[in-house]
């Protein structure tokens, strides 16, 4: 019991926490479409997470999008979705993100593979996942989800993959070629709230992918067709990090408390309680009976919906 508790207090020092999180960056680029249809789609798709990020209080300074066509939107698309671009926007976000801020990359398009490299397709020339290992580099004192939405997205999982860091790709491997539904259930998991497994009211990447990856499915088996797209996902720490990663900025506690009323702020609290109960739980998952674990946790789900609950009457009625 004694080196169990050591082992998890080991394990709670090494990962990033939530509450050190600052503030959130968002990079959307949207590759070559290939087709009218597609290019408008992409573009459609990108706008409903920047719309998204919007209004979880991402600020605009902290969003970029690069798209193929730059006069498609040109109030929102910053530049062409092209290699120097791209580069660029790298540069800025790094320049610009203090340590243990979250930083999003999705990518939107398509891709390729030729058996040894996987590239995503842009205007122009290519980038390759060696090229972007450098660029993520650049990122390493910020927690980092790189969604890579493209077929063949899965050869860039493995060259990705770093402390800090969770790498989604829409396919398993380079070999799965055919184009991808994820990216359809992914950004749909973050617009709507059925992904919102835990009721907290906020969607993980975790929660995200596994919504996602279970539409994909079930959209496969509605048509009859064989399933030939396998998500995949790497945070280094068995699905921890990604769990703590939300398309939103941290919440000002400071700010926050000090506007709420004696009765709401409690509420908020034992809220806030809750939420570390539940990462706490999730991180000793590896070494409890599978049937105690789910027993646990869903007093605490149920826990934290009822307080949910009890927070947005409250605001209701302020």
């Amino acid at each position: 019991m004694i080196i169990r508790r050591w082992s998890l207090v080991a394990l709670l020092l090494c990962l990033p926490t939530i509450a050190s999180a600052q503030d959130t960056h968002l990079i959307v680029i949207a590759g070559v479409g290939g087709s009218e249809e597609h290019t408008a789609k992409f573009h459609k798709w990108a706008t409903s997470v920047l719309d998204t990020a919007k209004k979880r209080g991402v600020a605009d300074a902290n969003v970029i999008y690069l798209g193929e066509q730059a006069d498609l939107d040109p109030a929102r698309v910053k530049a062409r979705s092209t290699r120097d671009s791209v580069l660029k926007a790298f540069n800025d976000t790094a320049a610009r993100a203090k340590p243990n801020d979250e930083v999003f990359v999705l990518l939107i398009g398509h891709g390729s593979f030729d058996g040894r490299t996987a590239a995503f397709n842009l205007p122009g020339p290519d980038l390759t996942a060696d090229d972007y290992r450098p660029l993520l580099e650049k990122l390493r004192l910020q927690r980092v989800a790189f969604i890579n939405t493209a077929s063949s997205s899965g050869a860039f999982l493995e060259p990705l993959a770093g402390p800090g860091r969770t790498i989604v790709t829409a396919t398993r491997t380079g070999g799965e070629r055919n184009e991808p539904r994820f990216a359809e259930f992914f950004i749909e998991a973050f617009t709507g709230d059925g992904a919102d497994r835990d009721r907290n009211g906020r969607v993980s990447v975790q929660e995200a992918f596994d919504y996602a990856k279970q539409k994909v499915t079930a959209a496969y088996e509605q048509a009859g067709h064989l399933l030939s797209e396998h998500a995949a996902l790497n945070d280094g720490v068995n699905g921890k990090l990604a769990s703590m990663q939300f398309l939103a900025p941290q919440r000002s506690r400071s700010a926050e408390m000090a506007s709420l009323s004696p009765a709401l702020r409690a509420l908020v609290e034992q809220r806030d309680a809750i939420e570390r109960e539940i990462e706490e739980l999730k991180l000793r998952k590896d070494a409890m009976e599978a049937a105690r674990y789910d027993e646990q946790l869903e007093k605490l789900l149920t826990d934290l919906a009822l307080k949910t609950r009890q927070i947005r009457e409250a605001e209701a009625k302020k």
